[in-house]
């Protein structure tokens, strides 16, 4: 299962975030800064428990203001 976690930062530290993040390999696949209502979006790739769980860490991380996850989902279209 794959997620994309939209990440806002204190002013001026998006550099120290992305230290952080980037240490969490085990289900961290790409750290990107990013323009927009975002200051940072993070690939994750495992099951939903371990993401949810990641998502939980990234909330201790004191620079941190908000995230927002976004979970893949299959859909059949009947293509």
């Amino acid at each position: 299962m794959h997620a994309l976690c939209l990440i806002t930062v204190k002013p001026g530290k998006v550099d120290s975030v992305v230290e952080i993040l980037k240490k969490k390999r085990k289900v961290v696949k790409q750290v990107m800064i990013v323009t927009g209502r975002a200051d940072i979006s993070v690939i994750l790739q495992g099951s939903i428990d371990q993401i949810n769980q990641m998502v939980i860490d990234f909330k201790k991380i004191k620079d941190i203001v908000t995230t927002e996850t976004l979970i893949e989902v299959e859909v059949d279209l009947g293509w």
